[in-house]
């Protein structure tokens, strides 16, 4: 049986791929396709019926985003997902500090489920989106 909705835990944090993106320009396609992606566990992804390199939707309680799945490269981390950082994972991440100055990036609970008919914003569309400029 497939599920609608996996509930995991959401870690952020730099790539290589990412890394060589940012260094292209933000705005170019190498950083688009290196930071818009979810990195998911095979075995979660088994569970939604989704496809490597479909769309999916990750919603936190503060907001959601489209990204391509992709399969965890690092082992077998089931209820894990991994977002590179960029505008896509800060869309979802929110700006409590909780006091400490920084919001989270690591460690808070997120909902992933299959969003194949929904298209990932870019970098402009994103920005004009989050912040209407």
């Amino acid at each position: 049986m497939v599920e609608q909705k996996l509930r995991a835990t959401l870690i952020t944090g730099r790539t290589i791929d990412q890394g060589v993106g940012k260094e292209m320009g933000k705005g170019s396609k190498e950083y688009f396709d290196s930071s818009s992606i979810c990195f998911i566990d095979e075995s979660d992804l088994k569970k939604l019926g989704i496809k490597i390199r479909s769309n999916v939707r990750v919603t936190s309680k503060y907001g959601s985003v489209i990204v391509k799945a992709m399969k965890n490269q690092y082992g077998a981390n089931p209820g894990i997902v991994f977002i590179p950082c960029g505008l896509w994972a800060n869309a979802i991440c929110g700006d409590e500090t909780f006091g400490m100055g920084m919001p989270l990036f690591k460690g808070f609970p997120v909902e992933v489920e299959a969003a194949p008919n929904n298209v990932i914003l870019t970098l402009d569309e994103l920005l004009k989106e989050e912040y209407g400029k």
